[in-house]
């Protein structure tokens, strides 16, 4: 058959008998025939029509949304939500003075450091996903995870810097601990 049929369609199969085109697929026809229920039919399979409609010329598959989805998921995961450095920082710099004389100390933008930290908190939660979603042991993904927490307990440290609490590091709680 050379025709694509559309959704809607009534058709007649051999063995199957009356039915209705209720989906298009990529590998066939999915019916809802009146004694048999709902079959996958091949394209190619001989269908008596009995009542044609065109079928929709903008038609998309699953896999093609599932395709343009994961690249667009790709595409943006290392984006970053804006996150704000308090308002006491603003303008500052970090300054690091070794503890020998002789060497120089260096000077940061506070907000150039803050955008290190932030970017270092997001790609983690990235690290994160990606973990989760993984093919790996679920034992594996604990122990795993158990370190990605450890991370964001140590850099509670930089908590101070962020405008809202919300966006603060948390680590690990203790039980009892209040939270």
């Amino acid at each position: 058959m050379d025709t694509i049929l559309g959704i809607g369609s009534r058709v007649r199969h051999a063995e199957f008998g009356l039915g209705v085109i209720i989906n298009v697929k990529s590998n066939g026809y999915v019916v809802t025939f009146a004694e048999s229920g709902v079959k996958i039919i091949k394209l190619a399979t001989p269908l008596e029509i009995i009542e044609l409609v065109e079928p929709d010329h903008d038609l998309v598959s699953l896999f093609d949304v599932e395709q343009s989805l994961s690249r667009i998921l790709q595409k943006w995961a290392d984006v970053s939500e804006l996150v704000p450095l308090g308002d006491k920082w603003k303008g500052g710099k970090l300054i690091l003075k070794p503890g020998r004389a002789d060497l120089a100390s260096k000077e940061i933008p506070i907000d150039a450091f803050f955008h290190k930290i932030v970017m270092m908190r997001d790609r983690l939660r990235v690290l994160e996903q990606r973990v989760n979603a993984s093919s790996i042991d679920d034992e594996e993904k604990v122990n795993i995870q158990q370190y990605i927490t450890r991370i964001y307990g140590s850099m509670t440290s930089f908590n101070l810097l962020f405008k809202q609490p919300e966006h603060h590091f948390s680590g690990e709680k203790t039980v009892g601990e209040p939270s």
